[in-house]
């Protein structure tokens, strides 16, 4: 045997024994305050550390294979009861223990979980550290082990792309001046990564980004939610029957993730492999192989440590609410309701929850793994993207990738790590908070009889909830509690706001909400007059009662007052619409501008209304305003001083139109992966990757390069 690999047994030897003095204290300390439970002697206390240590090793292999057949609602149940009984069996053995009732043994793990996080904090370890412990353990293992081949033998590569959702480039160049990003600052510094600066194309949504990036197929996404016209409802992405739907229509089994990745977290596959958390895998394949959660849902202390730490966030969220009321900071949304403990559970459980998956699938040695983070998204559409607390989150996420970049060593694969975002953010007062109704109310009262302002006369409307942030629990909940049914478990639900003429608006109502099936014709007298939706600072307006799209010219016919009267608007900046004379023209409050010009050339009637939104208005709205299953009525809200806006939705931070630096992405990668230029486009004299498709591109090219993509099949006449 050769020195290193005495040497890496001894350091295993010491961090051992390093982690059983540790849970040994933390579980003194339990039993010291816990009503029920004793200790006559500390060397009690210490066996009962190594039972419990030993209890967990004993039982990984019957969970697993438990969890074969029962999936990851099998694994939560019987990692829980495993928690319990393991505890409750180590304190009831050890002689020198009392111990009264299983409530006791709960508040033994809960308390020891709560001080053994307290001392990694005072100890200066990252607080997702414990998580991929016992994994970092096995993979230095497995690396000593492949340490014993041929000299020069090299690992195969593989590549990690981690999601920070939301963060656009000049929030991550804030982030890391401030010392809030250490870990990337460090890479940066270094050299071994430079950023990539990209252009979100509009709708800039991470339905869109995910479709785009992991499928090459952006355009099949016109906004966050959508009306249907052939199935009479709203198509909302993150529903998982919708998002499954989607997928089927833009998958080609090429996806960023075919030939043996994995997905975590992530809207649709990437025709992943393996898949966990996936919004459109949600109901086929649950949670994803339950295998991969025993190790999150049955070690001690690593699930009643994330639940205490969830409630922590929680409290601190209440915090930072108040302090921005007290403070009077502005612009500012309520922070209250279901919003307090979506925060705990996204920023802390789910997150914990997906290091755990990432770094299993990374000790696997599965080729290419994706996974989201929202953390930062989350806190920042209700406080701000450059609020105090949004930037804070930036901290956890710098802090899984200081964890991921630990597992990546020591894996079977020579990973690159990329780092990207879907979109950026930017800061705005609401449009109720400006026009002091919702954009469908504005939309209703224009629709009705002149004078009738205020009633919407008798204009039936649907209106798109504000949803978004549910997304990632409900596919967790829907996973593991609903296998049928498209409703959502949490949240506002798809529609709401609806007022009808007939006794049976209730039941018309109920059934949008949870939509009509596949390829279900609606009746013509269940379908609603307008339907708006709002996202972020993009808005779509639909007619259902239309068979296609309406014209501009049909529009003022039916309606004379809804165009005007919406550009009128202090808080709306551009209305775009299809027009018979001209093709798409966007109006504006003191102008007009023709988007296909055609040989005419660059058309503008008086003030061009695009001029403040950038040297990308003109293609991103052309783009937008032609995909399929788009509104009749495209609108951008006005943007103001700082690039600030103002979302049709309930958000102090948003995106999914212009404005702001919320086309601001960026893409962080290994110098040594370069980054083709014939790939870049012209944007505002710098040259940038453009649009969530083209980065999709870049990364395929990176992986073909490396010889990751031999197994997946070629596209008919294509040449790698």
């Amino acid at each position: 045997m050769s020195t290193a690999p005495r040497w890496g047994l001894l350091v295993d030897a010491l961090e051992a024994g390093v982690v059983l003095l540790t849970t040994a204290a933390g579980l003194g300390l339990a039993i010291a305050v816990v009503d029920g439970v004793g200790a006559s002697a500390p060397w009690a206390v210490l066996a009962v550390a190594a039972a419990v240590t030993a209890g967990d090793v004993l039982l990984r292999v019957p969970l697993r294979s438990l969890a074969h057949v029962a999936g990851a609602g099998g694994a939560l149940v019987a990692g829980l009861l495993a928690q319990v009984a393991v505890a409750w069996a180590a304190l009831a053995v050890v002689p020198g223990i009392v111990v009264a009732s299983a409530w006791s043994v709960v508040g033994v793990l809960t308390v020891a979980a709560v001080v053994l996080g307290a001392s990694r904090w005072l100890w200066g370890s990252s607080d997702n550290e414990y998580v991929v412990a016992d994994v970092l353990l096995h993979a230095r293992r497995h690396a000593r082990r492949a340490g014993a081949r041929p000299v020069g033998a090299r690992r195969p590569p593989g590549l990690l792309v981690v999601q920070l959702d939301g963060v656009s480039a000049p929030v991550l160049a804030q982030a890391v001046d401030a010392g809030l990003a250490p870990t990337l600052a460090r890479w940066l510094e270094e050299g071994s990564h430079r950023v990539e600066p990209w252009w979100a194309s509009v709708p800039a949504t991470t339905p869109a980004a995910h479709a785009g990036v992991l499928h090459g197929a952006a355009d099949a996404i016109p906004a966050f939610r959508w009306w249907d016209r052939d199935q009479g409802r709203l198509v909302v992405t993150n529903h998982p029957d919708d998002a499954a739907r989607v997928e089927a229509s833009i998958s080609d089994g090429r996806g960023l993730l075919a030939g043996g990745g994995t997905a975590v977290a992530t809207m649709f596959s990437g025709d992943a492999a393996a898949s966990y958390l996936v919004m459109s895998r949600g109901r086929r394949d649950g949670l994803g192989p339950g295998p991969g959660y025993v190790r999150f849902f049955a070690r001690p202390f690593v699930l009643a440590r994330a639940v205490t730490a969830t409630v922590g966030e929680v409290v601190k969220e209440l915090y930072q609410a108040r302090r921005q009321r007290v403070y009077d900071v502005r612009p500012r949304i309520s922070r209250a309701g279901w919003y307090v403990l979506l925060r705990g559970v996204t920023n802390v459980l789910l997150r914990d929850l997906a290091t755990s998956l990432v770094a299993d699938a990374l000790v696997r040695g599965d080729p290419v793994v994706y996974v989201d983070l929202v953390d930062y998204d989350e806190i920042a559409h209700h406080a701000g993207p450059t609020r105090p607390e949004s930037l804070r989150a930036l901290e956890g996420l710098d802090q899984v990738l200081r964890v991921l970049e630990r597992v990546v060593a020591a894996a079977p694969r020579a990973y690159d790590v990329v780092v990207l975002s879907d979109h950026g953010q930017a800061l705005g007062a609401t449009y109720e908070q400006v026009e002091g109704s919702t954009l469908l109310g504005t939309v209703r009262d224009l629709m009705g009889p002149a004078g009738a302002s205020g009633r919407g006369g008798a204009v039936d409307g649907v209106q798109g909830a504000d949803d978004e942030a549910w997304g990632p629990v409900n596919a967790l909940l829907t996973s593991l509690l609903d296998r049928g049914g498209e409703r959502a478990l949490l949240g506002p639900g798809g529609v709401h706001d609806r007022r009808r003429r007939g006794p049976d608006a209730q039941r018309r109502v109920r059934e949008h909400g949870r939509g009509a099936g596949p390829g279900a014709a609606p009746a013509a007298a269940d379908v609603p007059d307008v339907v708006v939706v709002g996202s972020g600072n993009l808005g779509l307006v639909w007619f259902p009662d239309a068979p296609g799209r309406m014209t501009l010219e049909e529009v003022s016919e039916r309606w004379p007052r809804l165009v005007p009267g919406l550009v009128a608007r202090p808080a709306v900046g551009v209305v775009v619409a299809d027009s018979r004379a001209h093709g798409l023209v966007a109006v504006g409050p003191r102008g007009l501008r023709v988007l296909e010009p055609g040989a005419s050339g660059d058309v503008v009637q008086g003030e061009d209304p695009l001029a403040p939104y950038g040297p990308r208005a003109h293609a991103d709205l052309a783009r937008a305003a032609r995909l399929p299953r788009t509104g009749d009525l495209l609108l951008v809200s006005a943007v103001g001083a700082g690039g600030r806006v103002h979302a049709f939705e309930g958000q102090v931070g948003s995106h999914g139109g212009l404005g702001g630096h919320q086309n601001d992405a960026f893409l962080l990668h290994p110098v040594h992966l370069g980054v083709d230029d014939a790939l870049r486009e012209d944007v505002g004299g710098a040259r940038l990757l453009v649009g969530a498709d083209t980065v999709h591109r870049q990364l395929v090219a990176w992986l073909d390069a490396a010889g990751l993509r031999d197994d997946v099949p070629q596209r008919v006449g294509e040449v790698r």
